[in-house]
């Protein structure tokens, strides 16, 4: 059968659109499966379609699905149900079933109000869905289906659960057929946390993949040409032998791979970063959610100050950059609380934030305690909306001071983030020496060029990415904190300086374009158009390097020269567009 797996988009707009534009790793599950079996399978990934309905039919149309499913979350809810409206129209017979969390917490309400959804699919979706393709591709029932909803004359209802799949390794590895780098190792958390729907998913329990199984889909996607990931499992440090194991046999392979990971602050040690870096982990994001003990307790996070300040030093320590997760406008949240969250922030010196208004969504138990005391049912979600903040459903808590606790909070983050770059205290082990020193370029990266730099509450920036810089080279010759510190030397005009730096530079990366076309930039205002000539023309391939190159040509009346090049300018663009 051919079968379409929709990644729809979100009502709202975004800033930044890191956080929806990438497919669940749960449909590229999926879509192994299905392809194992023999199945023609299109992952489309549409989260920046919103109000291009004609593309959306245009494009089903061309693809002919016998099965159109649609995976949705919770943001991307009405999205799901307006690609589900469009495919319902073009293909009326055509079954349209819908999975993933939204769908899962959800079921009864979409059944009963969205005619153009047929099936929920319902929790871990591999063997069900497969099984009710199988069902459809040969015209059988599929009423005793383990791990569906459906309509039995006109009502919603549900089928019992399915059992989890007890081994993950017999899944086949999406790497084989799809190429990604959002991957995971494990499904499930252990913990409770109140705003979080992994517990009802996954019944607070957690499986694994074999350190081969995940090493072995890293590497096929590394072949594939990925070389950085994002490990998305809930808390990837939770086994700690397991983590290791991970960690070498991906040293032992050579892979060359950066990657990020999820963690929780009572689970890290110094063995375990220690691992994590030597195989490429250079960000692990924490949940720290308040500064508040009272709002965590409510939150059910369940996690002190002291192993939250532990984890955090830990993990700059050795060269990974901590990112916080801070939760406001929480039960309970008031200037004060505000405040010990901005002086515990001081304390763990994270080097990156993000910063959410407590949402409530279904599936979590914030959302039962909003039923309950509100006598509110599922049917709220007839609006079109993404979701519920909490402030607005506790008359405690005013809406314009939750988001002033938010820029207050990003502020205090922002003028500190300086010094917190400035005084990491890094583990003096020789053999850490190169990855202290690209952590710190990286750092001073993105002061500059990075996700700081047009950030204006963020000061001295150029500053702390030349402090960067330099100590960086101070641990090991690293490339880009010998570009970084160059290009800050040629904006301050200091080109005589950048000029030696990069002859250095260029004793350890002797075929680097950058470092090269840097350099030539440099000899150029200092009138050394010969030698920036030839620099240039040794990476003549480059567009950049060789506009440089016809101004220097031109510059010494070399008009020959300049012509051809520019023919070969002109050739270039033309086959790059």
């Amino acid at each position: 059968m051919n079968i379409v797996l929709i990644n729809p988009y979100c009502l709202d707009q975004r800033l930044q659109d890191y956080d929806i534009k990438v497919p669940p790793i749960g449909v590229y599950y999926l879509a192994a499966s299905l392809t194992q079996m023999g199945h023609s399978c299109h992952i489309l990934n549409w989260y920046n379609l919103k109000d291009q309905k004609s593309l959306i039919e245009q494009e089903l149309k061309r693809l002919q699905p016998d099965i159109t499913a649609i995976s949705i979350l919770h943001a991307n809810r009405w999205g799901g149900l307006d690609i589900a409206r469009v495919s319902k129209r073009v293909f009326p017979h055509v079954p349209v079933v819908m999975g993933g969390p939204g769908a899962t917490f959800l079921w009864q309400h979409l059944l009963k109000h969205f005619p153009e959804l047929d099936l929920i699919v319902m929790g871990e979706g591999e063997n069900t869905l497969t099984d009710l393709v199988t069902r459809f591709d040969s015209n059988q029932s599929y009423d005793d289906l383990a791990g569906i909803a459906y309509r039995k004359n006109g009502v919603p209802v549900q089928n019992p659960p399915a059992p989890f799949i007890k081994d993950l390794d017999a899944l086949p590895d999406p790497a084989q057929f799809f190429s990604f780098q959002h991957v995971i190792s494990s499904r499930g958390c252990p913990w409770n946390c109140s705003f979080c729907g992994s517990p009802r998913i996954w019944n607070r329990t957690v499986r694994f993949h074999s350190p081969d199984y995940f090493v072995t889909q890293l590497q096929r996607l590394r072949q594939k040409g990925q070389s950085f990931f994002y490990i998305s499992d809930d808390t990837f440090t939770l086994k700690k032998d397991r983590v290791i194991s991970i960690c070498q046999k991906i040293i032992d392979k050579g892979l060359d791979i950066e990657w990020a990971a999820i963690s929780r602050v009572n689970i890290v040690d110094d063995e375990i970063l220690y691992w994590m870096r030597r195989a490429g982990c250079i960000q692990i994001s924490y949940g720290v959610e308040s500064g508040s003990a009272k709002i965590r307790k409510k939150l059910n996070k369940n996690i002190s100050d002291q192993e939250i300040q532990r984890a955090f030093e830990l993990t700059r320590a050795y060269g990974i950059m901590p990112r916080a997760y801070f939760i406001y406008g929480n039960p309970g949240e008031t200037k004060d609380t505000i405040k010990q969250s901005a002086r515990l922030m001081k304390r763990i010196k994270p080097l990156s934030a993000i910063f959410y208004i407590l949402d409530i969504f279904p599936g979590t138990q914030l959302y039962e305690d909003f039923k309950k005391r509100t006598g509110v049912n599922d049917d709220i979600w007839l609006k079109r909306i993404e979701d519920i903040m909490y402030f607005e459903t506790d008359p405690k808590l005013d809406g314009n001071a939750v988001l002033k606790y938010g820029r207050t909070l990003r502020k205090a983050f922002y003028s500190s983030l300086p010094d917190f770059a400035l005084n990491i205290q890094l583990k003096k082990l020789p053999e850490l020496a190169p990855y202290h020193a690209s952590f710190l370029s990286r750092l001073g990266m993105t002061f500059i060029f990075g996700d700081y730099a047009n950030i204006k509450e963020i000061p001295r920036k150029a500053q702390t990415a030349a402090k960067l810089f330099q100590r960086a080279l101070d641990y090991f010759p690293d490339h880009r904190a010998y570009l970084g510190l160059a290009i800050l030397l040629q904006q301050n005009g200091d080109h005589a300086s950048a000029i030696t730096l990069l002859k250095e530079a260029l004793r350890h990366f002797p075929k680097s374009p950058e470092l090269h076309g840097c350099l030539g930039v440099s000899l150029m205002h200092t009138n050394n158009l010969e030698e920036a000539l030839e620099v240039f023309l040794k990476f003549g391939s480059s567009a950049q390097n060789l506009r440089y190159a016809i101004e220097c040509a031109k510059r010494l009346g070399k008009i020959n020269l300049s012509s051809v090049l520019t023919q070969k300018l002109q050739q270039l663009e033309a086959t790059s567009k």
